[in-house]
């Protein structure tokens, strides 16, 4: 009895810290209850194994549910985000022409323009705290899982229970490492976020927003030119007219990369070509596109998980891969939709990196789940890297 306790106290000693920095306290009093339970009877631990299943079962189904509103919210964010685009373009419409247009036509127009942006914006924090709930639910599943598993293995193992402790709790210290590091994880994301969000805020301040400027400037100088100088005004007009194709072209692109119009109107297969024309004058890279099957146009939910995950395939690509060449295949099916992204780089260990995926390899594998889809990845160090998406139309 003395050599149980000891061991106890060891096993909490070398675990104790790791267990304050993460938020699983549930994790932590169950086990400590099992390990108490074992020197009872082998019922109490019993009592405790069906405690645990019981809360499992029911944050199991908290998971779902919060899954299904966060993929329901997502694609909202998606309907709002081209209904504010619309919005836009009328205001703009009404704003050029506003002797065409009634008072109350320009005022309507501004007022939906408000009212989607506002809804739009709650939107996106909607989405923002379902995936931090899920996080946290997933979290704490997987605390009860292994929770079940110990109490389960006290049940079978109870009269062997000095060497079942001394494993057991090698194991919880490997787990609670690993959510450690899901932790940590977390906090690289919300760091990535903000840095694309800077990333965004600085582009369209040194590009559009300067180029606005500079010709409010230029265009009150042709103002004052006009009655003055008439050439010299027309000559002011020519260069503001290739400054405001600049600007146009720079919102272009910002735009593209956030969300391409083109995936609205024509589809996949054009937008994805569009982009490997882009990348190819950008850094180089040649590309290749094969349609298998008869091209179609999917749902728009299809259309855009498939096409952000190609996209972060193909980025990957451009920042890491160091190729000159990159294949796109493309296989429609009656019930499924196929893709392969293929490189010619310099390819990478997929099993030392399994462990240290980047931000973007991550809302890969979370939009492939919200699509039910399947997502593998092969590579080899000089052998360059191949993505396989398959996605079924369900």
């Amino acid at each position: 009895m003395a050599n149980l306790h000891y061991s106890i106290h060891l096993e909490e000693g070398l675990s104790g810290e790791r267990m304050k920095n993460l938020d699983v306290k549930f994790l932590d009093k169950i086990v400590k209850t099992t390990i108490a339970a074992v020197e009872k009877s082998k019922t109490q631990i019993f009592d405790i194994y069906e405690a645990a299943k019981v809360e499992m079962d029911n944050v199991k189904q908290d998971v779902e549910r919060i899954k299904v509103e966060t993929a329901d919210v997502i694609f909202k964010v998606d309907d709002l985000e081209k209904k504010e685009r619309r919005s836009r373009l009328r205001l703009m419409e009404v704003s050029r022409n506003f002797k065409k247009y009634a008072e109350e036509d320009i005022k309507s127009s501004y007022e939906d323009t408000s009212n989607v942006q506002l809804e739009l914006a709650m939107s996106r924090l909607q989405e923002q705290n379902l995936r931090r709930q899920r996080d946290e639910f997933e979290l704490r599943l997987k605390a009860l899982k292994n929770t079940v598993e110990k109490a389960e293995t006290l049940v079978s193992q109870v009269g062997a229970v000095l060497g079942y402790l001394g494993n057991h709790m090698g194991t919880v210290v490997t787990q609670i490492e690993t959510l450690q590091a899901s932790q940590v994880f977390g906090a690289k994301i919300i760091r990535a976020q903000e840095e694309e969000r800077r990333r965004v805020a600085r582009e369209i301040h040194d590009g559009p927003a300067q180029a606005m400027a500079n010709i409010v400037f230029r265009a009150e100088v042709c103002e004052r030119l006009v009655d003055v100088d008439i050439e010299r005004a027309k000559t002011e007009l020519k260069d503001l007219r290739d400054q405001v194709r600049v600007a146009l072209r720079e919102t272009r692109d910002i735009i593209f990369d956030l969300r391409p119009m083109t995936l609205d109107d024509l589809g996949l297969v054009p937008t994805i070509r569009r982009v490997l024309e882009t990348m190819k004058d950008r850094c180089r890279i040649f590309s290749e596109v094969k349609i298998l099957g008869e091209e179609k146009r999917l749902d728009a939910h299809f259309e855009i998980g498939l096409f952000r995950i190609i996209q972060e395939a193909l980025n990957n690509v451009e920042k890491h891969a160091h190729a000159t060449n990159v294949w796109v295949r493309i296989d429609f099916r009656p019930s499924v939709v196929s893709a392969v992204v293929e490189d010619d780089g310099q390819g990478f260990d997929t099993e030392s990196a399994s462990g240290n995926e980047s931000f973007g390899l991550m809302g890969m594998r979370e939009r492939i789940n919200l699509l039910g889809g399947e997502l593998t990845i092969k590579s080899e160090p000089g052998k360059g890297t191949r993505v396989f998406v398959t996605v079924p139309l369900k």
